[in-house]
């Protein structure tokens, strides 16, 4: 018999027609069965489940289980199709490798919602020449996700550059004053280069369903 959602679990399947962006399952503190209840509801509804910031462990045995699987390890996130390709690029800057778990999780859900994904990894302050090498890689995305700890400068010195809207994204990565991504979150606000938006700290998800919906803003 397939599994369903439990008592406490109520699917919204018609969030994707409602605001463009699906229900996604946070794997956070449920059990492997809530989880692959959830993806396989969410599946049989619209042929498309996710889910983000899935324990290690889980995601192997997630991805036998499930149809049409695919995991990042790395971002600790979980996809079952993907919706239709939208024409759209994204791109995702990430100032160090310490970041790329957070970096990898924006890229991975953006793909997911449709879009092409250009990455750029490592070109945080302490060697901007690595960010101005390859700017024109961005050229034609949509919105730019700027993944950054630490004090969180980078994306402040991307949208003194681009056109595009920026979507700051602080990390918890950094020493003592650094306050587990406080600094960076702190600095993303304080920015006095027009034009970014700020998520909260670590949240690469809510990136990718911004920078999601400003790709889509117009369209029919």
């Amino acid at each position: 018999m397939p599994l369903q959602p439990t008592d406490d679990t109520r699917i919204d399947g018609a969030r994707l027609s409602r605001t463009g962006i699906p229900e996604v399952v946070y794997a956070q503190s449920k059990t492997l069965e809530q989880i692959e209840a959830a993806m396989r509801s969410l599946w049989d509804a619209q042929q498309f489940a996710l889910a983000t910031r899935v324990p290690g462990e889980m995601l192997a045995v997630l991805a036998a289980r499930l149809p049409d699987a695919a995991l990042a390890e790395r971002a600790r996130a979980l996809r079952c199709g993907r919706l239709p390709r939208t024409g759209r690029r994204i791109g995702v800057i990430c100032a160090g490798t310490s970041d790329l778990p957070v970096a990898e999780e924006a890229a991975f859900v953006a793909d997911a919602l449709g879009h092409d994904v250009v990455q750029l990894a490592d070109a945080g302050v302490a060697g901007v020449h690595r960010l101005l090498d390859n700017l024109a890689l961005f050229g034609d995305c949509a919105a730019l996700i700027v993944v950054a700890g630490m004090e969180g400068a980078l994306p402040s010195i991307v949208a003194g550059l681009v056109h595009q809207p920026v979507i700051g994204v602080p990390t918890s990565i950094g020493y003592g004053v650094a306050g587990g991504g406080m600094a960076a979150l702190h600095a993303m606000l304080s920015s006095c280069a027009p034009g970014i938006g700020v998520m909260n700290v670590d949240n690469g998800f809510g990136a990718a369903c911004f920078a999601h919906k400003v790709a889509m803003a117009g369209r029919a």
